[in-house]
């Protein structure tokens, strides 16, 4: 850890990390899988921070140059894995901070014989600054974030401005941005926000985006439509600066 660092991040952050007990198997996947599936990461202030200037080479961690996509808050892993397997000439990145959720998606990769994927355990907009390279990322999923619902948590939504300058930075001119939420609050926000981004323009007519037909149906979505809610997709294009 950088001694020089600052003890506390100086911004929110939109996840709280809590303790949770890893199954047999998750332990054992940590152990034996994560040499090949998890990227090791510098640490700052925090255990799920990227020191500045430490950077990957992308061509160099899969082995090749191809496209690449991220995923933010890959949770259990379901979306980026079956993405992973039904694309293996493109490489894919899991960005998640629980490690029971890393642990299971390295399980079902090594299950499905998915090399093209690899995982980091750190802070989403952390590892979009630090941890990728400008412009290196092809497309960028966020599907369903948490809303922070209550007023006084709101300001830990990721998609906020200063996310749309980040993930500008990571990714290519023409590049692709995914959202989606079952939140109606947080898809007018992240609409907002991006709308308003000079680096990103709509790729959707209307209201909002078609449904990705490249994202699998997780539990999330699954909750959302079984209690009423409707799902909103957005998709946004990385403009030339």
């Amino acid at each position: 850890m950088d001694a020089t660092a600052p003890v506390f991040r100086d911004k929110p952050v939109s996840f709280v990390r809590r303790s949770g007990r890893m199954s047999e198997a998750q332990d054992r996947a940590w152990a034996e899988l994560s040499p090949f599936y998890l990227l090791p990461v510098e640490r700052a202030a925090a255990a799920t921070s990227v020191k500045a200037g430490t950077a990957i080479d992308p061509a160099q961690v899969y082995g090749r140059a191809a496209r690449l996509v991220v995923e933010i808050g890959s949770g259990q892993g379901h979306q980026i894995v079956s993405a992973a397997a039904a694309h293996p000439d493109t490489d894919f990145l899991a960005v998640e901070v629980f490690t029971a959720g890393l642990a299971r998606t390295m399980l079902d990769a090594d299950r499905e014989g998915v090399r093209n994927l690899r995982l980091v355990e750190a802070n989403a907009p952390e590892a979009l600054e630090h941890l990728l390279p400008a412009a290196s990322v092809d497309e960028l999923w966020v599907f369903f974030p948490d809303p922070w619902h209550k007023n006084k948590h709101t300001k830990r939504r990721l998609v906020a401005p200063d996310f749309a300058r980040i993930a500008a930075g990571a990714m290519r001119p023409g590049g692709t941005l995914r959202l989606a939420t079952d939140w109606q609050d947080y898809a007018d926000q992240m609409r907002d926000v991006l709308d308003e981004a000079p680096a990103f323009e709509r790729a959707f007519a209307g209201e909002w985006a078609e449904r990705f037909e490249g994202r699998v149906l997780t539990a999330f979505e699954r909750k959302g439509l079984r209690v009423g809610r409707d799902i909103r997709d957005l998709t946004y294009t990385r403009v030339s600066p």
